[in-house]
């Protein structure tokens, strides 16, 4: 009977952040920043489809909206989800619903934005001049860096990490 050989070894490693990073347009700062200044040195490259593929790209993301809905004594009597594709849509649709008037009556209370309970997702896709791929996902509480295999990564991610005052 044949062995299971081992063959890459891949690693993740997870800061947690001690204050949630504030909001949407912060998280969206940061993000940019990563893709825009490039801080772990990432390289372009070709695709199989033979199409150029930037150094750092956004590889998925979403964002959730919450919206609590209170009575006349500030008891929540509801509560709205809704989770969207991009920062744009995120905002599109909390608008929607906290001017829905509809809903409103239907759930019986006075639309409240819950800021502190929605969260962020973004997870970019990093090409390191070796060849690996590798990912850098943030969200309101974490940073996590996986799929890497030479510590030098971590090495890049946490020396800029350390650079970044809302990652402490």
């Amino acid at each position: 009977m044949a062995d299971f050989v081992q063959t890459t070894v891949n690693r993740t490693a997870v800061r947690d952040l001690a204050v949630p990073i504030a909001n949407v347009t912060m998280f969206n700062t940061l993000v940019e920043s990563v893709i825009d200044d490039n801080p772990f040195g990432c390289v372009g490259y070709t695709g199989a489809d033979g199409q150029p593929v930037a150094a750092v790209v956004r590889n998925r993301e979403h964002y959730t909206a919450k919206v609590n809905f209170l009575d006349g004594e500030g008891k929540r009597v509801g509560t709205v989800s809704i989770q969207s594709p991009t920062i744009a849509a995120f905002n599109a649709n909390a608008a929607e619903v906290m001017d829905n008037a509809a809903l409103e009556a239907a759930m019986g209370g006075e639309a409240v934005r819950n800021a502190p309970g929605e969260t962020y997702y973004a997870q970019l896709k990093c090409h390191d001049p070796s060849g690996d791929d590798y990912y850098v996902t943030f969200t309101r509480k974490t940073v996590r860096l996986s799929s890497y295999q030479d510590e030098a990564i971590r090495g890049k991610v946490e020396t800029w990490a350390d650079t970044v005052g809302s990652l402490e």
